[in-house]
């Protein structure tokens, strides 16, 4: 498994690189398979963020932001959002900066008052040690090459700044759902690729960091069409649909 992150990793750039962002989509790997996703989000990011407002949407929003904003919360400022599309999150959880390589969201994000930059999460144009928090909200399963966007995070993350990532795991109820509707041809999750635990775990490892802290929502039924208000509990609970991870550098 090291030997495979090695491998992934090594696509990362460790410099602050300005070139401009068609540039760097162009020197990642798997960026044929990236472009494909970064079109995709470009063609329905209105329906994309129309999601949040929807029946299941406006219920596990909220409960998705109640797990993650104590997460956050005591991270020196700035704080910046890898894959902040329509900016929901950003905006909800006060975060100061959103990047993404699709334009439309970034253009709704924008509207939403957050400072954007078009880049990728694997070349990050800023930095090293400039944040004081970086927050991921399930952008992980979209990209080729996880292991050099959480390298990313820690190069422009301060030694006591705080990484939160929320997820969606594998293996989770709503995983196993997410992944049916991807074989059914679904849009957006045909093309994600959802982490296990033990994955998302090594690594953090293998780039440094270690977690101090979760938090789960969404243990109810998965469902398209409703779901109810229901507590936000402390922990990694494995029947969580969505999970909050709060890790440090080591």
């Amino acid at each position: 498994m090291g030997g495979t992150f090695q491998q992934l990793g090594n696509t990362c750039s460790h410099k602050n690189d300005h070139r401009n962002t068609a540039t760097r989509l162009q020197n990642f790997k798997g960026r044929n398979i990236m472009d494909e996703i970064v079109q995709l989000f470009e063609e329905l990011a209105e329906r994309y963020d129309a999601w949040y407002d929807g029946p299941v949407g406006r219920i596990a929003f909220p409960l998705e932001v109640a797990v993650l904003q104590p997460l956050l919360m005591g991270s020196p400022k700035p704080w910046i959002e890898i894959g902040v599309g329509s900016g929901r999150f950003a905006k909800e959880l006060q975060v100061d900066i959103g990047v993404d390589p699709a334009l439309k969201p970034l253009l709704l994000a924008r509207q939403r008052n957050i400072a954007v930059v078009q880049a990728v999460g694997e070349n990050l144009p800023f930095r090293d040690a400039s944040f004081g928090a970086v927050l991921i909200v399930v952008t992980l399963c979209f990209v080729s090459d996880p292991v050099c966007v959480l390298r990313e995070a820690r190069r422009v993350l301060r030694d006591d700044g705080s990484l939160v990532l929320g997820m969606i795991f594998a293996d989770s109820p709503w995983g196993e759902f997410y992944k049916r509707k991807a074989s059914e041809g679904h849009p957006f999750y045909r093309s994600a690729h959802f982490l296990s635990r033990t994955d998302l775990k090594q690594m953090l490892d293998f780039v440094g960091f270690r977690v101090v802290a979760a938090r789960s929502t969404l243990r109810q039924p998965p469902s398209d069409f409703s779901l109810h208000p229901e507590p936000v509990l402390d922990g990694d609970l494995p029947d969580a649909g969505f999970v909050g991870w709060k890790a440090v550098p080591q």
